[in-house]
């Protein structure tokens, strides 16, 4: 298991996106869950507002599937997750699957998340620090609060490089 990159206090996507180095390309995917509640769903997982968030509701394993119609260029997932405002809800275990299809899915990511506070930065490059082309990622949120409640999410963004060479 690997240990996320965290970034100072205070470093959000949008500031990233701001350095004109990355853009934000959630927008271009379908997004689809395995389960929620009434109101705590896509729209506002991927709402611009911290105060909103993904519940699931439903067995495990939780999972949040984003499909991109092309193949395309992915360098990090971030989320925002904060153990002192969710407590027993917030995520402990993370996997990132990528592939072209849903049959040749494969786990380039997992990581455990231990209260964790703020934006968390997932590197989604290959050994050669190159980032993922794909058309299908299916993040899986593994598990669970130890107490066994359903977790919560409240962001998730893509960033891609600005300019591909």
């Amino acid at each position: 298991m690997t240990t996320p990159n965290k970034t100072p206090p205070g470093t959000d996507p949008e500031q990233l996106e701001k350095t004109g180095t990355v853009r934000e390309i959630g927008s271009q995917a379908v997004w689809s869950l395995s389960s929620c509640k009434p109101g705590f769903g896509v729209d506002q997982l991927r709402a611009d507002n911290l105060e909103t968030y993904w519940q699931s509701d439903g067995s495990q394993p939780h999972l949040v599937n984003v499909q991109f119609r092309r193949k395309t260029t992915v360098k990090t997932l971030h989320i925002y997750a904060d153990y002192k405002s969710d407590e027993s809800y917030t995520l402990s275990k993370i996997s990132a699957k990528v592939g072209n299809n849903f049959h040749n899915l494969q786990e380039i990511r997992q990581l455990e998340l231990v209260e964790p506070s703020g934006w968390i930065h997932i590197p989604l490059t290959d050994n050669h620090r190159k980032p993922t082309w794909t058309q299908i990622k299916i993040y899986t949120l593994v598990e669970e609060s130890a107490i066994g409640k359903f977790p919560r999410c409240t962001t998730i963004d893509f960033m891609m490089y600005c300019s591909i060479r």
